[in-house]
């Protein structure tokens, strides 16, 4: 079968976004940057698993957005929430920022943490220690505000991925609209996360009813921040990840493949990218009995292969035993999970994302001048 499109973490990547603000802003930073034009003030809407395939496949339901100077950017390896924040907020790839992926190995406890939800025993400066592009804004005097669901505020994924700006938790849409207008009122960045399109297409697919209202609302909401922004702001929209339909018949579970079991302790990872741990010296069996079970449905590499590759860029030494001995990236219509020890919700999604798959990988990246 054919290799994967591996990541580029360069200017086309969704880490250079907010370098990019950076530089629109007047504040240089040495990460790959986004091509954007100089503002004084900026706001970043960033609409959690709105692929570019969706928006094109639905213009209709979003025509404000569909109408908007329009480019692409890649999310990186794996194309999930966790790991796609750690590049926004840093501008580095996944290998050095350390957020790989939905459940990872931490290696010095030897139990999994869930980088979304985290753990209160994991330091989350120590588990990413490099300085946000918020951080850098604000020291070189740059006002900066987030705007996001308030459960958020001070969690390990927040202060580990994007630390340093002013946070407003806001739970409806239209009150964080206005949040961001009233940050604006003064020159800097205005940060607004809207997560109900990717938790609408987790739970009712892509093309339901749900999924559609859901974005309508967001593109009357963008909309309306677009005519209420002070005259010359540089609006920007954009995503962490996109999305595919993956209904119950096409899951994999290693709980009921006994063939597939030996050598593998722990799956983890996305159930489209998903990360095998494996007994000591099992990994490249591991790895050729899933190649062999899995043909052209999946991309199976040693976790040294996929480095290799280029799948999470540069890797730090202290990331290296959070990626799985052996990753499995869906190619075709697939998950790969275990029942066992997924979560019951999670065995339900039908909406799913992780792997390299363009309808996964490539966001759009929106611009607007009010």
């Amino acid at each position: 079968m054919t290799s994967p499109l591996a990541p580029v973490y360069d200017a086309s990547a969704l880490g250079a976004l907010l370098p990019g603000v950076a530089a629109s802003l007047g504040v240089a930073t040495s990460l790959p940057s986004v091509a954007l034009p100089p503002a004084e003030r900026v706001c970043v809407v960033l609409i959690d698993g709105l692929g570019d395939r969706l928006l094109t496949d639905n213009a209709s339901d979003a025509p404000f957005l569909a109408s908007l100077q329009r480019s692409v950017l890649r999310a990186g390896c794996p194309s999930t929430t966790a790991t796609s924040m750690g590049s926004f907020g840093t501008g580095l790839p996944p290998g050095r920022h350390g957020l790989v992926g939905y459940q990872v190995m931490d290696p010095h406890r030897g139990v999994l943490l869930n980088e979304l939800r985290w753990d209160p025993a994991v330091d989350p400066y120590a588990w990413q220690p490099y300085p946000t592009v918020f951080e850098i804004l604000v020291s070189a005097g740059v006002a900066c505000t987030a705007i996001g669901n308030p459960e958020f505020k001070g969690t390990g994924l927040t202060v580990a991925a994007l630390r340093g700006p002013n946070f407003v938790g806001l739970e409806k849409l239209h009150d964080r609209v206005n949040a961001a207008v009233a940050a604006l009122a003064q020159p800097g960045l205005a940060y607004l996360y809207w997560g109900q399109v990717d938790t609408a297409g987790h739970v009712n697919g892509v093309r339901s009813r749900g999924w559609l209202s859901t974005l309508r609302e967001v593109d009357e909401a963008v909309a309306r921040l677009a005519r209420l922004l002070p005259t010359g702001t540089l609006l920007v929209v954009s995503a962490d990840h996109g999305m595919v339909d993956v209904p119950p018949g096409f899951r994999v579970d290693l709980a009921d493949r006994r063939d597939l079991q030996t050598g593998i302790d722990v799956l983890a990872g996305e159930a489209r990218f998903a990360q095998a741990y494996c007994s000591a010296g099992a990994a490249v069996s591991v790895a050729a009995r899933l190649t062999d079970a899995f043909g052209s449905r999946a991309w199976v590499r040693t976790r040294e292969q996929a480095i290799a590759a280029g799948w999470f860029g540069p890797v730090d030494d202290r990331v290296l035993g959070r990626i799985g001995d052996v990753v499995i990236a869906a190619a075709e219509q697939f998950v790969f999970v275990d029942s066992r020890t997924a979560a019951a919700h999670e065995l339900k999604l039908i909406g799913q994302h992780g792997s390299l798959t363009d309808d996964e990988q490539v966001v759009p990246l929106l611009q607007y001048i009010a």
